[in-house]
Formats: structure tokens, sequence, C-alpha cells
């Protein structure tokens, strides 16, 4: 009985979490379609250094969240040492308005 409750709880969660998307899509991508409904560039971005150095762009409003590359006029990756590996720094979280917090 308890694999049973598992796998229902877990379709619907499933479920759940496919109906939010909303099918909200569209062609101009610089739009946040999400809770705070801005362009992207009124958003609020930190760095991210992966493991290897490199920076990412990084802006999470708890629920939301954007990740990229932070690329040179080249187009080649910027590993500045803004951080550590594996952190994010910066004000990545500040503008938020979601009434949806993270839960990590």
């Amino acid at each position: 009985m308890t694999k049973k409750l598992v796998k229902i709880t877990l379709a619907i969660t499933a479920v759940t979490a496919f109906a939010a998307c909303e099918g909200r899509t569209g062609a101009d991508k610089g739009i946040d379609l999400g809770t705070d409904t801005r362009d992207l560039s009124q958003l609020i971005a930190g760095i991210w250094v992966d493991p290897n150095g490199c920076d990412y762009w990084i802006i999470d409003y708890g629920v939301e969240g954007y990740l990229s590359a932070r690329l040179d006029k080249y187009g080649k990756p910027v590993c500045s040492g803004a951080a550590s590996a594996n952190v994010a720094t910066g004000n990545f979280k500040g503008g938020a308005t979601s009434i949806i917090g993270d839960v990590l």
C-alpha cells in the first residue's frame, strides 16, 4: 500500500509542477514571465563560479532563477576569480518581490 501511495503522490506532484508552467512561452526571451514579470535587464545578477573557475551570471528569485555563462566580447568564458569555485557572490537575490522563497 505504501508504494502505491508514493507513486500517486509523485504523479500528483509531477502534474502540478507541469501545470505551473502555464504554457507561457513566446519569442521574447528577455521578459521574466514568472511572479515578478519584468524585463530581465531590471533584475539584479550576481556571479557564480563553476568548479573550473569560470563565471556565470546568476539571478535567484526563489522558485524562479536564471543562469548564463559570462562571456567576453569574443564569446570566450570569463574566469575572473571573483569568488572561490562553487560559490555565488553579489546580490543575486536582491530585488525579488516574489512571495515564494527558497526552501534551501
